[in-house]
């Protein structure tokens, strides 16, 4: 398994964000859901090595979050909800400045199938700053995928996007998970069951589906992943 999670738990103060949740996750695009405050971003937090978990034990291609994070960290790329980036440097820099840091061996080649992937060719030679919020996350997911990590965890990837852009963006979801692990988590509904063949959803920090979206759909009387989920989460 690319992510294995175990009685993970993560409490701030006397609030218990992410109660001893436990999952699995291998190639494919796995749908993470949950209402707001569900503990999602943080358990993102903690596979990326963001920040440390209270209790349990999380494992990225094998590599232990608490004692091998360099390792995790080589293993995964993240794009986080809030996207930060260098608003003066310009695209094709910026990939430049991520592949040294991953010190890629042929960073040329790699950044312009990097472009071309995410559709950012026409962008490239201008400074981030000067990009619509769409073209903005795709360099953040340009650069979650510049060193061709084995999982990828996208935080509401699809953010601002138009729609022929969200098209392209789904497809390339769907690309990367025929040989990756792609942990996608949105508020879009249509967008998990366009992308995503095992869902999983949390509700006040506990995991209440785990399960393939065909199944989830055959337990319940619906076959709407949105009435599922309100079913699931308003408790």
């Amino acid at each position: 398994m690319s992510i294995r999670v175990e009685g993970l738990t993560k409490i701030y103060g006397e609030q218990k964000a992410v109660d001893s949740i436990s999952f699995e996750a291998k190639p494919g695009v796995l749908g993470f859901l949950g209402p707001n405050g569900a503990g999602k971003s943080t358990t993102m937090k903690i596979l990326t090595c963001f920040i440390p978990q209270t209790a349990g034990k999380a494992e990225v291609c094998g590599f232990d979050v608490t004692t091998q994070p360099i390792e995790v960290k080589r293993s995964i790329g993240y794009l986080p909800e809030s996207n930060a980036l260098y608003g003066e440097m310009y695209v094709k820099e910026s990939m430049g400045f991520i592949a040294d840091i991953h010190q890629l061996n042929d960073p040329g080649k790699r950044i312009a199938d990097v472009i071309e992937m995410t559709g950012l060719g026409p962008e490239q030679h201008k400074k981030i700053g000067q990009l619509s919020k769409g073209y903005r996350q795709r360099v953040g997911l340009a650069q979650a995928i510049l060193h061709d990590p084995q999982v990828l965890i996208l935080d509401e990837p699809t953010s601002g996007l138009d729609p022929n852009q969200l098209i392209s963006i789904r497809q390339l979801i769907l690309n990367l998970g025929k040989t990756k692990t792609v942990v996608l988590s949105t508020h879009i509904m249509q967008e998990v069951e366009a992308v995503c063949d095992h869902v999983i959803i949390v509700n006040k920090g506990k995991i209440v589906a785990d399960d393939t979206l065909a199944n989830l759909k055959g337990k319940n009387t619906t076959t709407s992943l949105e009435d599922i989920f309100v079913k699931l989460t308003n408790l």
